[in-house]
């Protein structure tokens, strides 16, 4: 009787499973800043859950120009950015599991570190290198994967 009880629970644990439709469904999003509506890529795709985001760089989105400041500014602005972005998708900077920082200069990794480590209560995990030249003439880009 009890072989025949654990039978018919597993039968009823692993055939609920198998019933549970995954979604697969990608959603692209159109940016919401009216000046990026027409760019090649999309600001965030969901894709069973995650929310990719594109790269940010330190740009006052109001007046389509990078901060002044440094690289300090230039990173507090791209993290301002993403939140924003992460807000629009209901999400927030609490649920990045993954982030990717590009620096035009690996000797500003100091500096940009301080004010990262301000804006992440958790630590997702992180990559971060240097590249010879940024889009707009950045300091950094940032680009995050989190959670909805």
């Amino acid at each position: 009787m009890k072989h025949l009880l654990f039978i018919i629970t597993l039968f009823f644990c692993f055939g609920n499973v198998s019933c549970i439709k995954s979604s697969s469904e990608i959603v692209f999003y159109k940016s919401h800043e009216p000046k990026k509506e027409q760019a090649p890529f999309s600001d965030v795709v969901d894709a069973n859950g995650f929310l990719f985001l594109a790269g940010q760089v330190g740009m006052n989105h109001k007046t389509r120009t990078l901060v002044e400041g440094g690289i300090e500014a230039e990173t507090k602005q791209c993290l301002e950015n993403i939140k924003a972005v992460l807000e629009q998708h209901d999400s927030g900077l609490d649920k990045v599991v993954k982030c990717t920082v590009i620096l035009k200069n690996i000797d500003d990794f100091a500096a940009f570190n301080a004010v990262y480590k301000s804006y992440f209560s958790k630590k997702p995990a992180r990559t971060t290198f240097a590249a010879s030249g940024l889009a707009v003439g950045a300091l950094i880009e940032i680009d995050v994967i989190a959670v909805k």
